[in-house]
């Protein structure tokens, strides 16, 4: 996949191309299909598939009280939109220039002559330009005008009770630690992705080393507690290219026991693995299963016979996992 930071970086003989826009946070199930349709749109023609997004939710410019987090940070929405199949993406800056760009005068600068579109993808909610004036109604008027069809995808949403699969319920999914009902509807295990720091050592005083992800970490940490999961190890050569897959138990929280750490931390622990030096390195740590709460226990001993059972009861739920149970 190609990315693009502006439209001025899309070479002139780039088009035509079949486009989809939106925030696509977290990449998930809704975006997901229509990324899917865009591509079905494209097969029998020669147009490039291309998503058009942007480097931050626009409420971080125009209404900063508002805006929620993230459920992936930049570099891991590259790297899902990647895995797409599309051709290429658009990344754009959405700074106070853009958010205050007339809708009519977005579309002619980026869909028309940037991209040369001949088709533009858009969900139901779908709002842009100046003040949100722009509406999936205008985009098809002037696609009228300037030569390109629109169509209005369809939401996803759960055959249990209907809701809209959206970024919002996923954020709240992860926020009562639902890892597994929050991965059904991203399609992919929930993950966060950063370099591997030094911590306290405690963990490698009790028996059990961990990997610690530094506060700068992408992507959405679920609710304090112990989970099971993967840790991946990404490849020198860049980000973009994975390594070695690691079962882990991972633990969320401030270390209540101690009550030495000021901010909550991720800490995976490479299950069997004691010697594994990954200081340095960029890892993805991927939640699979919670296990338990984050809870203080009544010294050393008692926490590590509960680590030991965190561990068994990590490794059986990733066994199930990798099964199919």
């Amino acid at each position: 996949m190609i990315l693009f930071q502006d439209v001025s970086e899309v070479p002139a003989d780039f088009g035509p191309t079949v486009i989809a826009i939106g925030k696509f946070d977290g990449v998930h199930a809704g975006h997901r299909a229509l990324i899917e349709k865009m591509l079905v749109d494209a097969a029998s023609t020669e147009a490039r598939t291309v998503a058009v997004t942007f480097d931050r939710n626009p409420l971080a410019i125009v209404a900063p009280e508002r805006v929620p987090r993230s459920l992936v940070g930049m570099t891991q929405k590259v790297e899902l939109l990647g895995r797409t199949g599309i051709d290429a993406a658009l990344m754009l800056r959405f700074d106070e220039d853009l958010a205050s760009e007339e809708a009519e005068a977005f579309v002619r600068r980026v869909i028309v002559a940037g991209l040369r579109a001949q088709r533009v993808l858009v969900g139901s909610d779908f709002r842009f330009g100046r003040g949100g004036a722009g509406d999936v109604a205008l985009l098809r008027r002037m696609g009228q005008e300037l030569g390109f069809a629109v169509e209005e995808v369809a939401d996803v949403a759960s055959a249990e009770d209907g809701r809209r699969v959206s970024s919002t319920w996923i954020r709240e999914l992860l926020d009562a630690g639902d890892v597994e009902r929050a991965a059904k509807l991203l399609g992919r295990y929930p993950a966060v992705t950063g370099e591997v720091v030094h911590g306290l050592k405690r963990g490698r005083e009790l028996g059990y080393p961990t990997a610690n992800l530094s506060p700068e970490a992408e992507g959405y940490v679920p609710a304090d507690g112990v989970y099971a999961g993967w840790l991946i190890e990404h490849a020198p050569e860049g980000v973009l290219r994975s390594g070695v897959r690691y079962p882990a138990a991972i633990s969320v929280g401030t270390n209540p026991t101690f009550d030495d750490v000021e901010v909550p931390q991720v800490e995976a622990y490479v299950i069997d693995e004691t010697d594994l030096d990954l200081y340095g390195r960029r890892v993805a740590v991927e939640f699979v299963a919670r296990i338990r709460g984050m809870v203080a226990f009544e010294g050393v001993d008692k926490l590590i016979e509960q680590m030991a059972d965190d561990v068994a009861r990590a490794r059986l739920a990733l066994t199930e996992a990798t099964s199919g149970r």
